[in-house]
């Protein structure tokens, strides 16, 4: 497994996460299903879990960070607001995305299914246009995870966001 990290600036009227870096775990489960992701997850303490895909349009979450496990099929993100990077990901691949950060489905395939959740008692709402400055206050405010989604309490997540 290769784990990457990316701080992304703020991205036109996306705030994005000047102090959490996105994690982009490749190839965690490789073509083994949804079970693995929403079983890690939840042992894990990560909430709220849901099977679906990636909104096809710029979004944000203010009141929760999120992670976004790759279950089947695959995607090129575009993650970090509309001046961000297009990331392409696969079954199996995995991304923890801080408050704040943007992301949007720039095309995938027919198949193509995520299993998302949050850390326990963080909810998200979907932000579309420019936060404020009570929306920024929220952001910054919003708890660090007491585990990683995948590794658990002495995960990557644990040593990289404190």
């Amino acid at each position: 497994m290769n784990i990457e990290t990316i701080i992304f600036g703020p991205s036109d009227w996306v705030p994005n996460n000047p102090h959490l870096p996105v994690l982009l775990y490749k190839g965690l489960f490789a073509d083994s299903g949804p079970t693995d992701f929403e079983g890690r997850f939840a042992a894990n303490g990560w909430t709220g879990i849901w099977r679906n895909g990636v909104f096809d349009y710029q979004h944000y979450h203010s009141g929760a960070h999120e992670v976004l496990g790759i279950a089947v099929g695959s995607a090129t993100l575009l993650i970090g607001g509309p001046e961000g990077q297009a990331i392409a990901v696969a079954a199996g691949d995995c991304l923890v995305l801080p408050a704040g950060t943007g992301h949007q489905n720039l095309g995938c395939t027919s198949n193509f299914q995520v299993i998302g959740a949050y850390p326990k008692g963080q909810h998200a709402d979907i932000q579309t246009s420019a936060a404020s400055s009570e929306t920024l206050t929220k952001i910054s405010s919003v708890p660090l995870p007491h585990t990683d989604p995948v590794q658990g309490p002495s995960g990557f997540l644990v040593e990289k966001w404190r």
